[in-house]
């Protein structure tokens, strides 16, 4: 049996590509812990996001390229993850942070936010969600907490916690139903301080649902902290259409990256197995266009979704098997892996 050398499993890697970033496994830096013994090669592939939507597929192309040297015939592959950091954020232990936005309200945006950060703390990676729809704050309810916890550091906010996401709302701090009338400066007061003075420890996403449309909160969050990247929601029906396109020329005005556009409400699936475009067809491919951006997903319209954001659990958690369920998963992977993409530059 042939001896084999490490230069020789590295240079075998050379030649696995990220499907995604399209460089080799080794000049990305991503091959970890090689070790040899006898015939078993044995190493951690460390990934950009543990939401890595192709892990299985980059792990299978490890094995087959090492399995084709002679004298390995086992191979043991470990998958890690370490999120990448977007350098420009400061005085945070953020590494991104990532805005899901509407041009008009009733679109699921929150839907989509909610369901994104549990997807993503599903995958191990660690996700607040701060809610920024000041005047609309349903993140609390949709995510089943009703208070702020106990504060253990005098300086800062402590966040609610729930299904292993940290969450800041300013629903805490009113009454049920107390509206807020509220002019630029306020409003800027408040998001600067759930940014800045609120415990959220490191992160590796923090996810934040905007208010609709292209007001003042849009504008006091980037003169607070630069955003990583933007995910704009619609649905497939033209005044859904317009509204968002003038999200996509604002977060672009900002110099905000666009990650993607999902389709939410897209189709109806019917007992028989049939789907109805309720709301019409082409709205998010159409919007993808105008961003330069892909279309991330397709969001069916779904009972349990409703169920779940009125329950508290979302229905990643409540019904991970669903279809619904899955789309929403996979937007989470999409996401991240765009967000890599990015950031890698």
């Amino acid at each position: 049996m042939p001896e084999v050398k490490k230069a020789q499993v590295i240079y075998a890697l050379s030649k696995v590509q990220d499907p995604e970033l399209h460089k080799d496994l080794v000049s990305l830096n991503m091959i970890k812990d090689v070790e040899i013994e006898d015939s078993t090669v044995s190493l951690t592939v460390e990934l950009t996001t543990p939401a890595c939507p192709l892990r299985d597929r980059i792990k299978h192309d490890v094995e087959q390229a090492l399995l084709s040297i002679n004298g390995v015939d086992r191979v043991e592959v470990v998958i890690g993850a370490r999120v990448l950091e977007d350098k420009k954020i400061k005085d945070l232990s953020i590494k991104n942070i990532i805005a899901v936005g509407s041009g008009k309200g009733g679109v699921g945006k929150s839907t989509v936010a909610v369901n994104l950060a549990v997807s993503l703390a599903k995958c191990g990676a660690n996700v607040g969600l701060l809610d920024a729809d000041i005047y609309g704050p349903n993140i609390p309810l949709m995510m089943g907490v009703e208070s702020l916890a106990p504060s253990v550091n005098q300086k800062k906010i402590q966040p609610a916690l729930a299904h292993d996401v940290k969450i800041m709302s300013i629903g805490f701090m009113v009454s049920p139903g107390q509206p807020l009338i509220w002019r630029g400066p306020m409003l800027h007061s408040v998001i600067k301080q759930f940014l800045m003075d609120v415990d959220w420890g490191e992160l590796d996403y923090l996810i934040v649902d905007l208010p609709p449309g292209t007001g003042d909160v849009q504008l006091s969050l980037v003169q607070t902290v630069p955003l990583s990247g933007g995910v704009i929601v619609t649905t497939p029906q033209q005044i859904s259409f317009d509204d968002a396109a003038r999200s996509v020329a604002m977060f672009k005005k900002m110099s905000v990256p666009i990650l993607g556009v999902v389709e939410n409400m897209s189709f109806l699936r019917m007992e028989d197995g049939t789907l109805r475009r309720i709301f019409g067809e082409g709205g998010g491919e159409q919007l993808s266009g105008v961003a330069e951006a892909p279309l991330l997903g397709n969001i069916p319209i779904d009972e349990k979704i409703r169920v779940g954001g009125d329950q508290g659990i979302p229905v990643v958690l409540a019904d991970p098997d669903s279809s619904s369920a899955q789309a929403l998963e996979a937007l989470a992977q999409s996401v991240a892996a765009r967000m890599s993409m990015i950031v890698r530059g």
